[in-house]
C-alpha cells in the first residue's frame, strides 16, 4: 500500500502562486509514476501533471504548461506542484496520485492510490 497526503492548498488571489506538497509513504518501490489531478465543482477530474519515477520524464496538461511545474525530492518521499499566475479557473480540489503501472500518465484510471485532496481557491 502507498499512502498519500496533500498539503498546501488555500485561498489565493488571481495572479498569485501556491505550492502543493504530497507526502508519500508505504511501498514507494512499487510506484512507477506519480501525478496531480484536479476536480472543480460539478466537473470531472482532470489531469494536471505527472512524472515517471524512471528517468524523471514529466507530462503536463497542454493548458497548464508554463504555469505549473511538477517536481519531487530525491527520495520520492514528497511530490510537489508549483502553481504560478493562478486564475479563478484553477479553483478545484487537487489530488495527488500514484501508479504502479506503465500506462498513460494522463488517465486517472491508470492510478492506483489517491490522496484525500486539498482545496485551492483562486479569487478574482
Amino acid at each position: 500500500q502507498v499512502q498519500l497526503v496533500e498539503t498546501g492548498g488555500g485561498l489565493v488571489q488571481a495572479g498569485g502562486s501556491l505550492r502543493l506538497s504530497c507526502q508519500v509513504s508505504g511501498r514507494i518501490f512499487s510506484v512507477y509514476a506519480m501525478g496531480w489531478f484536479r476536480q472543480a465543482s460539478g466537473k470531472e477530474r482532470e489531469f494536471v501533471a505527472a512524472v515517471r519515477k524512471s528517468g524523471g520524464t514529466t507530462y503536463y496538461a497542454d493548458s497548464l504548461k508554463g504555469r505549473f511545474t511538477i517536481s519531487r525530492d530525491a527520495a520520492w518521499n514528497t511530490l510537489y506542484l508549483q502553481m504560478n499566475t493562478l486564475k479563478p479557473d484553477d479553483t478545484a480540489v487537487y489530488y495527488c496520485a500514484a501508479s504502479k503501472g506503465y500506462g498513460s500518465p494522463h488517465g486517472a484510471n491508470e492510478y492506483d492510490y489517491w490522496g484525500q485532496g486539498t482545496q485551492v481557491t483562486v479569487s478574482s
